[in-house]
């Protein structure tokens, strides 16, 4: 069963990202899709791009917006595919033939369809697999890759579209009363679906104050006799970061003391 796809990608000052994502687009082997591009206004030459490219672009518009969801927003409402897919500029497929292997599994049935998704770090990247059941306490304490699932359109409208007053928790909220709260049907595609660019503004670790406040918010508007739980699940998931942290700095430092260790050996053969 063919299913028509729109692509909504959002770009804002990231010209270099915003032309990997399009060959990204136009490497796919499946072909019925729609390509939407919505740019902030950019002043770095973005949008001289979607001018090059405009016979790969089905829409695409570059003014001001108010911030990444309100770009998504204006995606969603030009989409007319019946799954909408965001892949903001710096993400791209994993394949050419991702599409192609994917699409022909969605039913029209099934609400959320997400894959996996390979976070591009800098240290090499690495798979991150989604969990085939997902539930309330999943969620207190991870989200889903947007830029890995493909979400019914009219979903939108029957729920709710992104929260704009938020900058990093919008389509966690969206996934989280979705699934948890409105009870919607998904399903988990065993395929990774994108590269996942972790230079975005929810993954600088520096943002997560911000992000936990939002997410807060949430909770207290829609799950308001679980905010104790989600504390609970808060508290222990900091407590391993911690602890992560805390190996890790154990294991540099064990690595720098082996390196000196190696030297003053060797320094030592040599004075011998």
């Amino acid at each position: 069963m063919n299913v028509k796809l729109s692509i909504v990608t959002v770009n804002f000052n990231n010209k270099i990202g915003l032309q990997k994502t399009i060959d990204s687009v136009k490497a796919q082997t499946w072909k019925d899709y729609e390509f939407i591009i919505i740019d902030g206004g950019s002043s770095d030459g973005a949008e001289s791009i979607l001018i090059t490219e405009q016979e790969n672009i089905t829409y695409s518009i570059s003014e001001a917006d108010t911030g990444v969801y309100n770009a998504m927003n204006k995606g969603i409402r030009k989409a007319i595919g019946e799954y909408v897919l965001f892949l903001n500029s710096g993400d791209s497929f994993y394949e050419n033939t991702t599409l192609e292997k994917v699409i022909p599994q969605l039913d029209k049935n099934i609400d959320i369809y997400y894959g996996d998704a390979a976070y591009l770090e800098k240290n090499g990247a690495h798979i991150r697999t989604y969990p085939d059941k997902l539930s309330f306490g999943y969620f207190a304490a991870h989200n889903l890759s947007h830029q890995a699932s493909f979400i019914k359109r009219t979903l939108f409208s029957e729920l709710f579209f992104y929260n704009e007053n938020y900058k990093i928790v919008s389509d966690w909220e969206f996934f989280i009363y979705a699934i948890c709260k409105a009870n919607v049907s998904y399903q988990h595609i065993n395929q990774v679906i994108c590269n996942y660019d972790t230079e975005g503004i929810s993954s600088i670790i520096d943002n997560h104050k911000l992000m936990h406040a939002e997410r807060a918010i949430t909770m207290a508007k829609y799950f308001p006799l679980f905010i104790e739980d989600y504390k609970d699940i808060e508290v222990l998931n900091s407590k391993r970061t911690r602890q992560f942290l805390a190996i890790k700095e154990n294991k540099i430092a064990f690595k720098i003391l082996k390196g000196l260790m190696s030297v003053l050996i060797l320094f030592t053969k040599k004075k011998a």
